[in-house]
């Protein structure tokens, strides 16, 4: 049922962006960058051991990031060995920054890819939800 309803939603959502011709289509505002989706994997060729016994400070820190409010949400990554944090932080370079100064960032034994997060702008093409409506 709840993948039925996620794909009902970018039904809806690809008919809002792409139904009308470009020309009709007031220019979107620019969303502000809200949070930063952070993937985090082990680099190619190191030693499970190494990543091993950093670990349990990798893990400290980051726990100190979530306490601290820095990481909003942390997942791990299906299939393959890896991280996903959703960030409270709204720059890059500031999220990267963050990163790399834990312990596995530190021994460049991980690498993250960072993704801007914003607010869903082709909802602003919802009748009654234009910048001008109350």
């Amino acid at each position: 049922m709840r993948h039925r309803s996620v794909s009902t939603i970018a039904a809806v959502l690809a008919t809002l962006y792409l139904s009308a011709p470009a020309w009709a289509q007031p220019a979107d505002p620019p969303t502000p960058t809200t949070r930063i989706f952070a993937i985090g994997t082990i680099n190619p060729g190191v030693n499970p051991a190494a990543v091993k016994s950093i670990l349990p400070t990798e893990v400290r820190e980051t726990v100190k990031l979530y306490l601290d409010g820095k990481i909003d949400q942390w997942f791990s990554l299906q299939g393959r060995n890896g991280v996903a944090f959703i960030l409270n932080v709204t720059d890059p370079t500031t999220a990267h920054d963050m990163l790399e100064r834990l312990p596995l960032g530190q021994a460049h034994l991980m690498t993250f890819e960072l993704i801007p997060l914003a607010p869903l702008n082709p909802l602003r093409q919802l009748q009654g939800m234009s910048t001008g409506a109350p």
